[in-house]
């Protein structure tokens, strides 16, 4: 089988393809220009493209049968059959896949960031499948105005708003409302502290969280899973 280089060499000498070049999701911005590109409902003519801006980031959502976390959430249209296709930034490059919409609402689509995208296919290379973790739980950074809001003494952590069924979490024992306060004893200042520090550990690690429950700290031991 070709090596990825070998590909994009065959491609642009048969073809006169060049490679998108892709971009740094982490440097994403809410409010950014962006343009969705795909082929929706396979409509005579080809491709498409709408225009939008990133209007949220790590966002998370489930349907009836998996979890998608750490979302790029846009305006742009994205249609059925733009799943696949890139989200491209102002200056041509790939910020993120285009993946899923909320069916019943206008204007909320959402994209994998390609820096998530290009990890899972690190390891899709490597392993054969992807071997991220999960821990199962969607929560909220606790800025000032949100702990305010659900009169929290703690600012910085990560309120649980929900534990999702059958994760690791849950089977720890940790539940709704609980404030994420440390992971193996560091401390976290935002979900995306959290996001990133579960993606790093393997499959089967086992992980410590400290959190605040009724003014309290408890410890619980979670043995990580792959995500589903």
């Amino acid at each position: 089988m070709p090596n990825h280089e070998s590909l994009l060499h065959e491609l642009h000498t048969v073809f006169g393809l060049t490679a998108a070049e892709l971009g740094d999701s982490n440097e994403l911005r809410v409010g950014q220009r962006v343009y969705a590109i795909g082929n929706p409902f396979g409509l005579a003519g080809g491709p498409t493209v709408t225009s939008g801006v990133v209007s949220a980031v790590n966002r998370t959502i489930e349907s009836e049968s998996e979890m998608l976390e750490n979302l790029v959430q846009t305006d742009a249209a994205i249609n059925p059959g733009n799943s696949g296709g890139p989200l491209v930034s102002l200056d041509g490059k790939i910020v993120a896949i285009n993946t899923a919409i909320i069916p019943y609402a206008q204007g909320i689509g959402f994209a994998i960031p390609i820096n998530s995208a290009k990890d899972c296919a690190g390891e899709t290379v490597k392993n054969g499948v992807s071997m991220r973790s999960w821990l199962g739980i969607i929560g909220l950074s606790l800025t000032e105005d949100i702990a305010r809001y659900f009169n929290s003494p703690v600012e910085g952590e990560v309120l649980v708003t929900r534990v999702v069924n059958g994760s690791p979490a849950e089977d720890s024992g940790i539940v709704d409302g609980d404030i994420i306060l440390r992971m193996d004893g560091a401390a976290l200042n935002s979900v995306e502290d959290l996001v990133e520090e579960i993606h790093q550990r393997k499959e089967g690690q086992k992980i410590r969280i400290t959190v605040l429950r009724r003014g309290r700290e408890q410890v619980f031991d979670v043995t990580l899973t792959r995500m589903p």
